[in-house]
């Protein structure tokens, strides 16, 4: 350790000798900056073995400190004022500088080292099973982030991913495999950005990017001339193809889409919180519009979303106030004319909003989960309105993809065939191509475990999807329905006609009855008939009513089919 060299600055010896034992690092600096005093610590800090006499400069930007990072100490020696700053040394060293003028003249400055400090802060916004930064992490930078976009005027871009078909890997590989896939997407996305930019995951699969200086191409190449929102949309489109190609995952093919939605800062938020939310509607957006594509936002999101939160709102509300109701279509057999059964129609008529199209609540219901307990009444209200018609009619309740997960439909059919008395023979639960996208397999369980039951299984709205056919061949389902698409374009659409005869040519060969949905006029039942079709519905045979007037109908005359 060095012993005071400067006369504008004086120590007695005792407090020297108090000063280099002090376990701090310490420097004196005389009134022009030069170093005074320097201790041992501070020498081994700085990697100097003579400091004194050296200038702050000389002494702290060759030992490793950045000049930009030194220069608020100069500055401040300059003007005589106390200053705290970080500085980096030996590449990867962090310390914290404080630097205090002294009431005898010159400075003091300590320095404590905070690497540890600040690896731990950064571990603690790192994502452990990628090394992405975390949410904590994104929303600190996207913050600062902002300040600097405040000051500069550039804007910058935030986009959120969700992977699509992710689950699917979760659920038939197991976890293991789904992290690897992780892995693997996370690392796509790190070659799709740019060193500036920062990849973040949010949880599960979902990701997000920050995007900044858009005039910076990939890996710093220059990109002269891209500005927001071009950057991120090339990013975006960049994403959905990157994201999207096929993936090895312990010799595993699988395939992965992503769904972007971005929102650009200041015009879609002036700060993290809408920012993020924004880039999030965007997103919802996208993945509405079916998945492997980008949206940007729009304001009318922010009104289309509060509406959303309303009806859900609303929809928990019917639950718990039993505002639904069934109304029954009558299905009627071609050959005889007679009544055959009912379809259970789900109502729900709100006591502001009025009757509520089943298309705007029921794919809602799905997704926030609730259909599950909706369907589950639905098929209990109908067995027991069922089993109280004097002629045993069969009655077909639709089930939702979502009520095939979980592993209880053939408990829950159970214990409602077992409440309400009905014949499992006059059930029919209706099910669509949806339902055996996601898990066949495990779906083909659970319809045989409801066929054991004495149950039958019809298919819904056939031809409409990829792989009907295949699905055919699976399972024996004991009724395809025909979609009403088809019946309605059978008039002055060739196609259409084809469409449909094949499709009861179909059901006829297989054993399965054939139900043609949605006649509403005398040519299309005349066309129905014709092609061999065993069943119709629709307004033109029946609309749907209230549980008394189908009891009452099938009391009646058996036959209401027009002549």
């Amino acid at each position: 350790m060095s012993a005071l060299a400067a006369p504008s600055l004086s120590i007695a010896l005792p407090f020297e000798a108090a000063l280099a034992e002090m376990a701090a690092p310490l420097l004196l600096l005389d009134a022009g900056g030069s170093v005074v005093f320097a201790n041992a610590h501070a020498a081994a800090l700085l990697a100097c073995a003579e400091p004194v006499g050296l200038p702050l400069p000389a002494l702290l930007v060759p030992f490793g400190a950045a000049e930009p990072e030194a220069e608020p100490i100069l500055e401040a020696v300059r003007a005589a004022r106390p200053v705290r700053v970080r500085l980096t040394l030996g590449g990867d060293r962090r310390v914290e500088a404080a630097l205090a003028p002294l009431s005898a003249g010159g400075f003091a400055i300590t320095f404590e080292d905070v690497t540890e400090q600040l690896r731990g802060a950064a571990l603690a916004r790192q994502e452990p099973l990628t090394g992405l930064c975390n949410r904590v992490g994104l929303h600190d930078r996207l913050d600062a982030a902002l300040i600097e976009a405040a000051r500069t005027g550039a804007p910058l871009a935030v986009l959120m991913l969700d992977l699509d078909r992710f689950k699917t890997v979760n659920d038939t590989l197991g976890h293991p495999v789904g992290d690897a896939l992780l892995r693997k997407v996370a690392e796509r996305l790190r070659r799709a950005t740019r060193s500036g930019d920062l990849v973040a995951r949010l949880g599960g699969d979902e990701f997000a990017i920050l995007q900044v200086d858009p005039q910076v191409g990939p890996q710093g190449s220059p990109h002269i001339g891209v500005e927001q929102p071009h950057a991120a949309e090339a990013l975006a489109r960049r994403l959905v193809d990157l994201v999207g190609r096929t993936y090895v995952v312990d010799g595993h093919m699988l395939n992965v889409g992503v769904s972007v939605g971005v929102a650009i800062a200041p015009a879609d938020g002036q700060n993290a919180d809408d920012l993020l939310k924004h880039a999030d509607l965007a997103l919802y957006r996208a993945k509405a519009a079916g998945r492997g594509t980008y949206r940007f936002f729009e304001p009318a999101m922010n009104a289309q979303m509060q509406a959303r939160r309303g009806l859900e709102i609303d929809l928990r509300r019917a639950m718990a106030l039993k505002q639904f109701d069934l109304a029954f279509q009558p299905q009627i057999q071609l050959e005889s004319g007679d009544v055959t059964g009912f379809e259970a129609l789900l109502r729900w008529n709100h006591p502001e909003r009025g009757p509520v199209s089943p298309a705007l609540f029921i794919p809602l219901a799905e997704e926030i989960g609730v259909i599950v307990g909706i369907g589950e009444w639905v098929l209990r209200t109908a067995c027991r309105e069922a089993a109280r018609w004097p002629h045993p009619a069969s009655i077909a309740v639709n089930l939702s993809p979502v009520q095939f997960r979980g592993g209880r439909l053939v408990e829950t059919v159970t214990n409602v065939l077992a409440q309400t008395g009905l014949d499992p023979a006059r059930l029919e639960l209706e099910i669509t191509e949806g339902a055996l996208l996601e898990n066949t397999d495990s779906v083909l369980d659970v319809l045989n475990g409801l066929r054991a039951l004495g149950v039958k299984i019809s298919m819904d709205d056939f031809g409409t999807g990829y792989s009907s056919l295949s699905y055919l061949q699976k399972f024996p389902f004991d009724k395809i329905k025909i979609d009403q698409s088809f019946v309605r374009g059978m008039e002055g659409n060739a196609e259409c006609g084809a469409i449909v005869r094949a499709i009861a040519r179909l059901g006829a060969s297989l054993g399965m009855r054939t139900t043609a949905e949605g006649v509403e006029t005398a040519t299309q039942l005349d066309a129905i008939r014709a092609e061999g079709c065993t069943e119709v519905q629709g307004y033109l045979t029946g609309r749907p009513m209230p549980a008394a007037q189908a009891a009452a109908l099938l009391s009646a005359s058996p036959s209401t089919l027009p002549a």
